[in-house]
């Protein structure tokens, strides 16, 4: 018995059979098994009317048997999908379908629907359904049903991710009901009443409609008017009584109040003497006997009447030398009542006397020459204020170290002209069982203290380097969003170069001109006497949002000299160097080394600046407070990073994950408040719960970390977590929340990371393995499009084809302008996940370039899992 394998109608060699026997225990009978392996070359080299295919034929005495034949194509899973979901807004219990074809793939890609990127399984709700076509119908939206929908295929090959769908359930508003018509609106006459109802029985939600109708009705009402009184005339006095006085009255009857009137205004009944003093008694008249009775209670009236004034007088002295006094114990002298609404301003609290049962410490002695300050709210840029001020003297709002502020919009410490220190040594119990102690200082003793701040350790810049020859490579400063590539060939044959690349970490030497605003960290790369024949590719973070046309940006050099030239704007036509703007970072071709930076001048008020937010806790050294740290930096990686180091250098704990807030330049300040502190658990120290950071040192940062700080203290030592939020918002413009849940226990705070995603952990990459598109593929790529051709089928299309469609002057000038465009791709693309911009391109491409029809998609699949594992992504 002989078996053998035929593939398309050829007959395989009998090298390439393996054969195995066996023998049946059930029925004793021998067992032949052949096989042969068919590899991937083999199938993609065929071309036929049908796939590739193979059949077995075995053939004995007894007769010949043919197998049926088997199908051996290659597996594959399209990127694109035919038709992906669609948003959708619904109303409530309305019904979601979400379309979604899966990419063409062998073998058929199996869906998968997540909500949120959390898988749905519609078995377990019965209110959903994936099963019909591959769609996702939800029969009755509910609220719990809004989110992002993403649609997942996958088959043995890969697995793709759809685009997402944001489904938005709505609640269309009801009307409440009517409340109880009001009290007519006038006292007197027409006027009206009203009753009103609101727009809550439901609400409208996410986007639904408002309630129609009126929500307030309103009717006509008549009231009454009121009738004042008014006195009749008076009446006939009447016979003279023996008390030589006789009367008469009046009445309120013309007319009588009425409705609410007012009544009669004066005396109702009038007497005098009807003798004109002539009457007489006891033979005198009346107007010459003064009995003695008289005379005495005279006397008392006139003495009792003397000691109340003098008694009044005596009290109003002592109450008004009490209050002088109690105001002068407390001791209060508001420097800056701007203090009270928040923001930076300072409040100097002098030394209280002792006794004083309102302050701190009572049991203090007296000193009236030192003065304390209370730093309260403050928020700082300076760098050296960022060093100086620690936990015992800026986030306690009574500080150890004496300060009188000579501005209330400058804080620092040890610099001379702006700060004084005092101090004598004092011992007393603060709250909380803090024990505070004051170390003394003279003015003679001020020049050691300031040198031991100035010796405190300070980065000026962050430094790489690499040796690159000429084959190239790529320079990367990780978590900076700095890199650069030297291109294949750039740096001649038999030689080497030791390329370095740093940040300016100090001040930035970049004094803005006007407007102009720094928008990216400064980069220095060289050595600055190299030369290269091909530009090389500098990549700069910024933070401008470049999403509409508010900005002029240039990129700037700086001088042997340290003065700052404009190379070219960003929309400029040049040739001499070539800018692509990015939404976040700038790739600059250059042909020297030297000192970049990007600047830019806002063309209106809606220019925005990108800042990153971000908020840092950790314990004080009292076990019942803890600091919140607010940080605003702009929203380039390396200005997060400088932020990222300091924390970690002073214990502090990432709370949340960091947000953009778009800053605008509407010269409208930047305000921080913490809201929604537990009460009865923890309580934030007066003038902290809101701080106010102007305008300009936020748009005017230059990179500079910009920071507030909160101190929160706990009532008791058992509450160990805390839960609240920080709101930063820009006056008219964007606001953020950060959402502060943490435990203040080490063993139980979740940790979060600094960066989502890291840099390579080798800074420095040379040859092959530094760039995505194989050498190979390269050289066919420009070997296509660097031939000029008159329908622009060139390299015109492939920068086209690769979204660069600006300043194709400056490549023009180049000796392969493939290369160089392929450079920029390869800077540009650095961190994305795979090789799919530049493989849609090349398959547009080559419909029409045979050179390029056996660059197949799955070569550059391999290229890009090859360069993932060489860099260990």
């Amino acid at each position: 018995m002989q078996i053998f394998f035929k593939c398309n109608g050829e007959w395989v060699h009998q090298n390439e059979h393996v054969s195995e026997e066996s023998l049946d225990e059930s029925s004793g009978l021998k067992v032949r098994e052949v096989f042969i392996n068919v590899t991937r070359q083999q199938v993609e080299d065929f071309h036929g009317p049908e796939d590739y295919w193979c059949q077995c034929v075995a053939w004995s005495h007894l007769g010949t048997s043919k197998s049926r034949k088997a199908s051996v194509r290659i597996a594959y899973l399209r990127k694109n999908f035919e038709q992906d979901p669609q948003g959708r807004e619904v109303p409530i219990e309305g019904m979601i379908v979400l379309h979604c074809r899966p990419p063409e793939g062998v073998p058929a890609a199996e869906v998968e629907w997540l909500k949120n990127e959390e898988p749905i399984d519609s078995e377990q709700d019965e209110n959903i359904d994936t099963r019909a076509d591959h769609n996702l119908i939800i029969r009755q939206a509910r609220l719990s049903d809004s989110g992002n929908y993403t649609c997942m295929a996958a088959n043995i090959v890969a697995k793709r991710r759809s685009l997402s769908a944001t489904v938005v359930v709505y609640v269309n508003g009801g009307w409440s009901s009517w409340t109880e018509w009001s009290a007519c609106n006038v006292r007197c006459g027409r006027g009206w009443q009203k009753r009103s109802r609101t727009c809550t029985n439901p609400a409208p939600l996410n986007g639904g409609a408002f309630c129609e109708g009126m929500s307030v009705q309103k009717i006509t009402c008549t009231s009454l008017c009121p009738v004042d009184g008014s006195w009749e005339v008076w009446s006939e006095w009447s016979v003279c009584s023996p008390e030589c006085e006789h009367l008469r009255i009046r009445e309120c009857t013309a007319p009588p109040p009425r409705n609410g009137g007012k009544f009669c205004e004066g005396l109702s009944q009038e007497s005098e003497n009807c003798t004109d003093g002539l009457c007489i008694l006891d033979k005198k008249p009346l107007h010459e006997i003064k009995p003695q009775s008289i005379e005495n209670a005279s006397d008392i009236a006139l003495y009792s009447g003397l000691g109340a004034a003098v008694v009044a007088v005596a009290v109003l002295v002592i109450g008004v030398t009490l209050y002088r006094r109690s105001q002068s114990d407390y001791g209060v002298d508001v420097i800056d009542s701007s203090a009270l609404t928040g923001g930076f301003q300072t409040f100097n609290f002098k030394t209280v006397r002792q006794g004083n049962p309102l302050l701190l410490n009572s049991s203090m002695q007296p000193d009236l020459t030192v003065s304390r300050t209370y730093s309260g709210p403050i928020c700082l840029q300076d760098p050296l204020d960022k060093e100086l001020m620690t936990e015992s003297s800026l986030f306690n709002p009574l500080s150890d170290i004496k300060v009188k502020v000579q501005s209330s919009f400058m804080v620092s410490l040890g610099v001379s002209e702006r700060a004084e220190y005092h101090g004598k040594n004092h011992s007393g119990t603060f709250p909380h069982g803090n024990n505070r102690s004051f170390s003394t200082m003279h003015p003679r003793t001020k020049t050691p203290y300031i040198q031991n701040l100035s010796s405190l350790p300070t980065r000026t810049e962050l430094r790489t380097t690499g040796v690159f020859g000429h084959l190239g490579g790529r320079l990367v400063m990780p978590n900076t969003g700095v890199s650069l590539l030297i291109p294949h060939g750039a740096i001649p044959e038999e030689n080497s170069w030791e390329i370095y690349m740093s940040i300016n970490q100090g001040e930035p030497s970049l004094q803005s001109d006007g407007s102009e605003v720094l928008l990216s960290p400064e980069v220095t790369c060289g050595p600055p006497d190299m030369t290269v024949t091909t530009p090389f590719a500098l990549t700069i973070p910024h933070c401008a949002d470049v999403s509409s046309e508010h900005w002029n940006i240039h990129l700037k050099k700086r001088t042997q000299q340290g003065k700052w030239e404009e190379v070219m704007s960003v929309e400029d036509e040049s040739t001499s160097c070539y800018c692509l703007l990015d939404p976040f970072a700038c790739h600059v071709l250059l042909d020297s080394f030297g000192t970049y930076a990007l600047t830019g001048e806002p063309i209106t008020d809606c220019a925005v600046k990108q800042l990153k937010v971000a908020v840092f806790g950790c314990m004080s050294c009292n076990s019942l407070d803890y600091n919140l740290r607010v940080y605003c930096v702009d929203n380039t990686p390396w200005a997060f990073q400088e932020v990222v180091s300091d924390e970690r250098h002073q214990g502090g704990q990432l709370l949340e994950e960091p947000k953009l807030l778009h800053f605008k330049g509407n010269t409208f300040s930047l305000q921080i408040s913490v809201l929604d502190i537990p009460p009865f658990l923890w309580r934030i120290k007066p003038f902290t719960a809101c701080q106010e950071v102007p305008f300009s040192r936020v748009w005017c940062s230059n990179q500079q970390p910009l920071h507030c700080a909160f101190s929160l203290e706990r009532y008791t030592p058992t509450t160990t977590q805390l839960s609240c939020k920080i709101c930063i918002r820009q006056l008219k413009g964007h606001e953020q929340i950060l959402q502060v849940q943490t435990s203040i226990l080490e063993s139980e705070r979740e940790t979060i990371t600094f960066f989502a995603q890291e840099d390579s952990t080798f800074p420095a990459q040379t040859g092959p393995k530094a760039f995505k598109i194989p050498y190979s593929i390269r050289q066919r790529i420009c070997a296509t499009f660097d031939t000029p051709n008159a329908k622009g089928k060139d390299w015109q299309m492939l920068a086209q084809k690769n979204s660069i469609n600006r300043n194709l002057s400056y490549f023009a000038t180049q000796s392969s302008p493939s290369a160089v465009i392929l450079n920029l791709w390869e800077a540009r693309h650095q961190h994305d996940g795979d090789l799919d911009s530049l493989a849609c391109a090349l398959e547009e491409i080559g419909r029409t370039h045979t050179k390029l029809s056996n660059i197949t998609e799955s070569q550059l699949d391999e290229a890009d899992f090859n360069y993932s594992r060489q860099n260990g992504l």
